[in-house]
């Protein structure tokens, strides 16, 4: 049965960390690695060709290794997840008033007195003893469960999708305005990302999109100052 919403037009945001991260680091990373990438082969060399093939090369590898990164970090948060709910339900089959005065323990600590916190641990745990200890003790819940195809997706996706922008400009861009193209969409873009991400999170504009502009910025002129300074393709 769902559970009802006092603001049902209204969700939380907190049901959107999973994916909302996911996309927003590959993003993130798909804008600023091969914006960085072409901007120091721009500085290496003034061949059109290389740059290209850098910007690529470097979207379609940093979109498998975003999803690929994903995918097994957050399968391997999930199966410990799955390893701690195996040990709840162990422990409920064992002990389970031990289990039951754990619970009545949490929500002693969140305020209520020792003879409510007992009723509510009881007639959670007769309801389902394993939901309110994954819930309560675990603090885990469907909203943030780990979802390993979901994150890997959202983030291979939207690195593609971002990368592709710097490796437009650097594509259509006379060989001249190279750099100056690329710096200038990349940072457009990664304003963007900022106040779409504060957006979707409900995080204050500003200092979400300076966060975001900041190392940006930052890992594009590293990038360009190493470029520079060797005159070889990094």
């Amino acid at each position: 049965m769902a559970s009802a919403s006092a603001h049902p037009d209204d969700p939380h945001f907190v049901h959107r960390t999973g994916w909302l991260r996911a996309a927003v680091l590959g993003a993130n990373d798909g804008i600023v690695s091969v914006s960085s990438l072409i901007l120091g082969v721009a500085a290496a060399t003034p061949d059109p060709g290389a740059i290209l093939v850098a910007g690529v090369a470097g979207l379609v590898a940093g979109a498998m290794s975003m999803a690929a990164g994903e995918f097994i970090s957050v399968s391997s948060q999930r199966d410990s997840e799955q390893a701690d709910i195996r040990r709840e339900k162990v422990a409920l089959k064992k002990m389970p008033e031990e289990e039951l005065r754990e619970l009545a323990a949490i929500y002693e600590d969140r305020g209520l007195s020792s003879e409510t916190a007992l009723l509510v641990a009881r007639e959670l745990s007769a309801r389902d003893a394993l939901t309110a200890h994954v819930r309560d003790e675990l603090g885990l819940s469907d909203a943030l469960a780990a979802r390993p195809l979901q994150a890997a997706f959202a983030s291979g996706a939207t690195f593609s999708s971002a990368a592709a922008i710097p490796v437009l400009a650097a594509w259509l861009a006379p060989a001249p305005a190279t750099v100056p193209a690329v710096l200038a969409v990349s940072v457009a873009a990664l304003a963007i990302l900022g106040a779409l991400g504060a957006r979707a999170g409900g995080a204050p504009l500003v200092p979400a999109t300076l966060r975001v502009l900041g190392w940006g910025i930052f890992a594009m002129a590293v990038t360009f100052a190493i470029g520079s300074l060797f005159g070889v393709s990094v």
